[in-house]
């Protein structure tokens, strides 16, 4: 029974929720995605940022190429270490053990070298110890200089483990597959069992490795460092990305720009189109892992060729020009192909089980 009001009128009831209209639960999806996509550049534009204050100083400044020796040993040596350190350490040494996803990575890592390689050979009719270069081109990404920092931004800190496990069976894998084939161009000059001990001696000596490998026994043990060694790793952590992605940005900018050879353009398409597609199918094939797994393997693979690539071929006077015209491309190109991958991972577009 309905009662009136003072004036002969029945109250203002509220419908049932069957004869309500139909109201949208959020903003439509236009809008979702516009969100999606300014979360995106919100998280890649400062990176990509870094790249272009780095190359617009180097291309603005004639300072010699030899003043970056100390802030690139102060990466390799100092703070890129301390970040490996400080993810490895931080990690449960249980999440650690994961052998299926360390083969799925680095069988992804493998295909695209043999694939890079192939192109090398097939396109520009490259000699063995040239091809070998090429193959590193396309199988290693930037994962020093971008990977870490990146993971972390994009993925949060359960991207940590996986980074650090990528980067350190990638470098395993492809220090030692390009030194022994390019000493196979050098038997005469070098033995073979000469190689291979300086191969392992490279490896077991890598700073990066080392200091990865300390992290993981620190967690083992449970070891908890000093509050005041604890604050000098996290300043040296805070500095790697920002350093890494200016010098980045600079010794692209002293590279000159000049042919692009033809087998270029496939080595770098291997690099930011086929490699990750090619573990994104391994994730499924060799899995199931989860979420931020399976994530960071994809946007580690994404990355563009590393600036070691140029450094190898440096020393051993073969592919240089190539080898700067790869990093170079490689580097712009990825503003595009990696901002995409990372707006597939942010909207869910690229979701695992």
């Amino acid at each position: 029974m309905i009662v009136a009001d003072a004036r002969g009128k029945p109250p203002n009831l509220p419908l049932p929720a069957e004869l309500l209209p139909d109201t949208p639960a959020g903003p439509p999806n236009e809008e979702k995605e516009i969100r999606a996509m300014v979360d995106v550049l919100n998280l890649a534009l400062p990176y990509f940022g870094l790249i272009f204050i780095g190359f617009a100083c180097g291309k603005a400044k004639a300072l010699p190429e030899a003043g970056l020796a100390w802030m690139n040993f102060f990466l390799l040596h100092v703070s890129l270490p301390a970040l490996l350190f400080g993810i490895m350490s931080k990690t449960p040494f249980a999440e650690l053990n994961n052998p299926p996803f360390l083969i799925a990575t680095t069988l992804g890592t493998a295909s695209a070298f043999v694939l890079a390689m192939t192109a090398g050979r097939l396109l520009g009719q490259l000699s063995l110890r040239e091809a070998a270069l090429a193959g590193l081109s396309g199988g290693y990404g930037n994962i020093g200089y971008m990977g870490p920092g990146l993971a972390l931004a994009v993925l949060g800190p359960k991207a940590a483990a996986p980074t650090a496990l990528i980067f350190c069976c990638d470098s395993i894998f492809l220090f030692s597959v390009v030194p022994l084939l390019i000493a196979l161009t050098e038997v005469k000059h070098r033995p073979l069992s000469r190689t291979l001990g300086l191969v392992v001696r490279q490896i077991f000596l890598n700073p990066l490795i080392m200091s990865a490998c300390a992290g993981a026994l620190t967690a083992a043990l449970h070891i908890h460092p000093p509050l005041a060694i604890d604050n000098m790793l996290s300043f040296l952590q805070n500095a790697t990305a920002p350093t890494a992605l200016f010098v980045l940005g600079v010794t692209v900018a002293l590279r000159p720009l000049g042919r692009v050879p033809w087998e270029v353009p496939s080595i770098i398409a291997v690099k930011l189109l086929v490699h990750p597609l090619v573990v994104f199918g391994l994730m499924f094939l060799l899995g199931p892992f989860g979420q931020p797994w399976a994530a960071t393997a994809v946007l580690m693979a994404s990355l563009p060729p590393a600036l070691n690539v140029f450094v190898i071929a440096r020393q051993n006077d073969a592919w240089i020009e190539p080898a700067s015209v790869a990093v170079l491309i490689g580097t712009f190109a990825s503003v595009v192909t990696l901002t995409s991958v990372m707006w597939f991972l942010q909207t869910g577009r690229l979701a695992f089980p």
